[in-house]
């Protein structure tokens, strides 16, 4: 496989008409490299557009990475500046914190499996990431540590909790994919003032769910 020619062909021909057209988010796909953040059995479809098992040592996390589309869009509507702190909630293979770390100052990226933060912090430190921190935790506790910039939620949850709302800096958003299936949006929630936030609806899309959210009560007769 020519890899640079199918990196190529994901960005002008899935990421481009997706209206990612942020030349820096495009220019900083081709300095990331996709695949050596992708489990090597799939390693042949790092560029294709699909969502890719994680497996670590050849056994399934039951977890995935999010197509290229997804991650470039939600790249680009996070907005990401160079004196920001970032957290990240589910790193999974470490792809899209190597991402947020080239853009901001400091990452801090929470995954709840231990083999995953493992494994993305292995590839992050191939990678030559030294401005991301892999804490393996639940994001959602450890969010309450600081405030931050920015919060970006690799995954879906049914709400967003008031928790992560309140850790936002003034002027700092809030990244995810809110709804349950089959209605999923994702959104750029932005602290205006200590009271008020604006919600913006990006893109409709679908993702698997982040674990150790709370969930919405099911209504029962």
């Amino acid at each position: 496989m020519d890899i640079e020619r199918a990196r190529f062909n994901m960005v002008e021909q899935q990421i481009r008409p997706w209206d990612v057209l942020d030349q820096d988010v495009l220019d900083l796909l081709f300095v990331v490299r996709r695949e050596e953040y992708v489990p090597p059995a799939y390693r042949s479809l790092a560029f294709t557009d699909m969502e890719i098992p994680l497996t670590v040592d050849g056994v399934a996390t039951g977890e995935v990475m999010l197509s290229p589309k997804v991650e470039a869009r939600m790249l680009q509507s996070a907005d990401v500046r160079r004196h920001e702190s970032v957290l990240e909630i589910g790193a999974g293979s470490g792809y899209m914190a190597a991402l947020l770390g080239h853009r901001a100052r400091r990452v801090v990226s929470c995954e709840l499996r231990p083999e995953l933060a493992a494994f993305a912090s292995a590839n992050l430190a191939r990678g030559g990431v030294a401005n991301v921190t892999v804490h393996q935790g639940n994001g959602l506790e450890f969010a309450d540590s600081a405030s931050w910039d920015l919060i970006v939620l690799s995954g879906s949850v049914p709400f967003v909790p008031e928790l992560l709302l309140q850790r936002l800096n003034v002027g700092g958003r809030l990244v995810g994919i809110v709804g349950e299936l089959p209605v999923m949006v994702a959104q750029v929630i932005t602290r205006v003032d200590d009271r008020q936030f604006s919600v913006q609806n990006v893109f409709d899309t679908v993702a698997p769910p982040l674990h150790g959210f709370p969930q919405r009560e099911k209504f029962r007769f």
